[in-house]
């Protein structure tokens, strides 16, 4: 009898290993098809601007500062970077928004002016100010830790809502609604 058991003790032993990478596997793959949620709510959405004043970070703009936003009227502020691959992308739905009647203004982060000025040429410019951030301070500040991203304050100077990433085709819509609601 004793060495039926130990026979049986060997058997399950040799299949243990490929239960345990089964088991691994199907926590693995649970974690594919139900990914955790992406969505980052903003401390800052509720409260006021930080205080700012940035150097103007493209030729043709003037400088930007938090003042610039308690003017009565929601707007846009994005921060990008000439060197930011989306930042290029959401260009056209950023000229979307400004179409649409949407005031723009923006931060350069770690950025030089020429080089803001060349991204502009090309990408095109729908920013009625923009500052320059060379070292991320203000962008800390808002709670930002990527680029792009787009917040849309009212006109008092408060923090409506936070976009993390690009400003899609199908977004455009959504922010619209965003700023009128924050009339």
């Amino acid at each position: 009898m004793a060495g039926a058991e130990g026979r049986g003790m060997r058997k399950m032993l040799i299949w243990l290993p490929l239960a345990l990478f089964l088991a691994f596997f199907a926590l693995f793959a649970g974690g594919l098809f139900k990914p955790d949620d992406r969505v980052i709510t903003s401390k800052l959405v509720g409260q006021p601007l930080p205080g700012f004043a940035l150097p103007a970070g493209a030729s043709d703009r003037p400088a930007l500062a938090s003042t610039d936003f308690a003017t009565g009227k929601p707007r846009l502020l994005n921060i990008f970077a000439s060197w930011c691959v989306p930042c290029a992308a959401e260009a056209p739905q950023l000229e979307a928004l400004r179409r649409a009647g949407a005031e723009i203004d923006a931060i350069a982060i770690r950025d030089a002016r020429d080089d803001v000025d060349a991204f502009l040429r090309r990408n095109g410019n729908p920013y009625s100010r923009i500052g320059l951030d060379a070292r991320s301070s203000v962008q800390i500040a808002l709670g930002s830790s990527g680029v792009p991203e787009t917040f849309v304050i009212d006109g008092k100077g408060l923090i409506r809502y936070q976009h993390i990433g690009d400003i899609r085709a199908d977004d455009v819509p959504m922010i619209l609604d965003r700023l009128k609601d924050a009339q």
